[in-house]
């Protein structure tokens, strides 16, 4: 006799799940001061930081630390003084961050039924940035753009995240806040979830926290 499979608990057995605008997020507030300062318009910094010529190459890792900010502080030189070239690269690479403990949370909570990985466009010094904010131990794994060698929207990555998973990609959960992202994952067969606020990911782990949506962010 043919035995008869569990029914699911839900349309998922992982999540994947992205870091910046989800779980991590930067404090640009010294830099703006600084932007403004220099007489630049704000998110002069960034743009130049994220590039065409150093975003890809970053995030692939091919760019230590120190190059990162040496590249900020070459695109800026000619707008503002070689100084404060170098204070604004500085103040961008060292931003303060923080992590959304809400979101934290939940992710913790989803570990205790089934995998949770991180799947960033990411630099080589990422469990670094982890550790720091006290997050090295949030998922099982972090399946990092700068290791893998291949970066969101690529599918390669998608792929990547699911096989360490151990779970096929139409069970797995993605969570991104950028919609290119998340709707590369769905062309996999992913079910895909738009990060905007907590609400989104409480909504999305509700089935597998056995709770209702309006309840997944707190515990009974």
């Amino acid at each position: 006799m043919i035995p008869i499979p569990a029914p699911r608990s839900s349309a998922f057995d992982a999540v994947l799940c992205d870091l910046d605008g989800v779980i991590r997020f930067f404090d640009h507030a010294e830099l703006a001061g600084r932007e403004q300062a220099a007489g630049l318009p704000p998110g002069s910094t960034a743009t130049v930081a994220f590039g065409p010529d150093t975003a890809l190459p970053l995030i692939l890792g091919q760019l230590t630390r120190q190059q990162w900010e040496d590249s900020i502080a070459a695109g800026l030189a000619g707008r503002v003084r070689a100084d404060e070239a170098r204070a604004l690269a500085t103040a961008f690479t060292g931003s303060p961050v923080r992590a959304d403990q809400e979101v934290v949370d939940l992710l913790r909570r989803t570990r205790e039924h089934c995998p949770v990985l991180l799947v960033t466009n990411a630099t080589p010094w990422l469990d670094e940035d982890l550790a720091r904010l006290g997050l090295a131990d949030l998922a099982a794994g972090a399946v990092n753009s700068a290791l893998v060698g291949a970066a969101k929207p690529d599918h390669r990555i998608y792929r990547v995240a699911a096989d360490r998973a151990g779970v096929a990609p139409e069970r797995c959960l993605f969570v991104d806040d950028r919609p290119e992202n998340v709707r590369a994952a769905e062309e996999l067969g992913m079910t895909g979830v738009h990060f905007r606020s907590p609400a989104d990911l409480r909504a999305a782990l509700s089935p597998v926290l056995g709770v209702s949506p309006s309840d997944a962010g707190s515990r009974s």
